[in-house]
């Protein structure tokens, strides 16, 4: 299945199932090659003792009842109630058993796992402590997830999964031209605010630059800090400068970083203006007090406590701060305000899919992650999801028109309606994760004040030109 590590496994059970039979006069020796060919198009746990259930159109990979599927899911913004739903669904159609695992310490937990070829068959590798795709990639751990796109479609049979998915959210879980994590859920980034408190001070949506700092100025004067930012974790802070880039720079400019370009920051006009606007707002002394020295939900609670203005995240951020967010809150969110001549219009946002799920290649049982996955991409399924997550998902059209979003999730699918085809979407985060680390310390320095804006761009351009040193980022390409 496209995986060195998956043949592996397969020819060690293969090997270990063919000593046995030989030695029971099950099969004589000249039968080896024909039973070798035929298991080298699947993947499953060729123990002897796991049932194997006839493959069909409503079954594609012979999913066995009675069988097991062990699942890891990073209980964060989305929890993991869902994943609880999904596992009794997959029960009741095929009573399989599911081991659950709900934890935000997926290396922690899974790092040792893998490491001695004993992985769970399907894991939510996200959050903070994420083991990194590319570096599960590189080191042939992860499954081609091509015979679950290729299957056909829980709805419509007549479709293949992949042709029942929004267009473009693939593209986060490919490494060197193979679809290696499904990134199942569709978000949104850019920045949110409190309805209630802008309607209190009489602040209306900033649609430039210049609008954004008066509020913060604004807020500033009044005791309230003007940006709040995850100190702790510099992804979120790099929402706002990289979307800043790709708005002021246009597409070309996008390109320019995740194809290794030598000139993707230092040179670059837009990654300049962005920096320096992001500084700006350090400098001015707009930030939240604080800021830095907080942690994702410590700094966001401190926002819905109404002691800052805004704050820069992804759409989960909704349905992580519940217990935190007082009930007429209001919570919106924007697209980043346009710097001074930029190619992109303000309602353009970065968009697509996000919470990468993967399936390991030496997982146990194979059939079933890949038939759990293909659930996963029914309405059904997606429908499951929204209740219990208040998010959407990469399938079309996926959820109920009866699922009732929550105030913040709604405002997402409200200026993603206006934004149209103006979104993009970073893939470098994906494919050079330790170009990204780079990208994150150097902002740490930044809005700590202790780098300037051209330091940051030196910084920047260097992890840069350390990956593209790599032979391999030549298969990673956009066009």
């Amino acid at each position: 299945m496209g995986s060195t590590s998956a043949h592996d496994h397969e020819g060690l059970g293969r090997r270990d199932l063919i000593k046995r039979s030989v030695a029971l006069g099950l099969i004589s020796v000249p039968t080896m090659s024909f039973l070798s060919a035929c298991a080298s198009s699947g993947g499953e746990n060729t123990d002897e003792k796991k049932p194997k259930g006839q493959t069909s159109k409503d079954n594609p990979f012979g999913v066995a009842k009675g069988g097991k599927i062990d699942v890891v899911v990073f209980k964060g913004g989305y929890g993991d109630e869902y994943a609880k739903a999904w596992e009794a669904s997959f029960n009741k159609k095929w009573g399989v058993t599911a081991t659950h695992t709900g934890t935000q310490e997926i290396t922690g937990k899974l790092q040792p796992r893998f490491n001695a070829g004993n992985p769970p068959d399907l894991v939510d590798d996200s959050g903070a402590q994420k083991i990194k795709i590319d570096v599960l990639h590189k080191n042939n751990q992860l499954l081609d997830l091509a015979e679950v796109l290729d299957a056909p479609s829980v709805d419509d049979p007549s479709k293949k999964v992949r042709d029942t998915l929004i267009p473009g959210t693939l593209d986060p879980g490919m490494q060197e031209g193979k679809v290696v994590a499904l990134n199942y859920i569709y978000t949104v980034w850019g920045l949110w605010y409190s309805g209630k408190l802008f309607k209190e001070k009489g602040w209306t949506e900033p649609k430039t630059w210049d609008e954004f700092l008066a509020i913060c100025k604004e807020a500033t004067a009044q005791g309230i800090g003007g940006l709040a930012h995850q100190g702790k974790y510099p992804y979120y802070i790099n929402v706002a400068i990289m979307d800043l880039i790709a708005k002021k720079g246009g597409l070309d400019a996008m390109k320019a970083i995740d194809n290794l370009d030598p000139k993707a920051f230092v040179g670059s006009d837009a990654a300049k203006a962005a920096v320096e606007a992001i500084y700006e707002v350090v400098e001015k002394g707009y930030l939240m007090p604080g800021t830095n020295g907080l942690t994702h939900t410590e700094s966001q609670t401190r926002w819905n406590q109404y002691k800052a203005a805004f704050i820069t995240s992804g759409s989960w951020l909704e349905n992580e701060q519940l217990k935190q967010t007082p009930p007429d809150f209001d919570m919106k969110f924007m697209p980043m305000p346009l710097l001074p001549g930029s190619k992109m219009p303000f309602e353009a946002i970065r968009a697509g899919s996000g919470e990468p799920f993967i399936i390991p290649a030496k997982a146990k049982n194979l059939a079933e992650a890949k038939e759990f996955m293909r659930l996963m991409l029914s309405k059904e399924w997606s429908t499951s999801f929204a209740k219990e997550a208040n998010s959407l998902t990469i399938l079309a059209d996926g959820v109920d028109p009866s699922v009732k979003l929550r105030p913040g999730t709604q405002s997402t699918v409200e200026v993603s309606k206006k934004a149209g085809s103006n979104t993009f979407r970073f893939l470098y985060t994906e494919w050079y994760s330790e170009m990204d680390t780079a990208i994150q310390n150097a902002s740490n320095e930044l809005m700590a004040k202790r780098i300037q804006p051209a330091e940051w761009l030196k910084r920047a351009q260097a992890a840069v030109d350390k990956a593209a040193k790599d032979p391999a980022s030549k298969k990673n390409r956009r066009d």
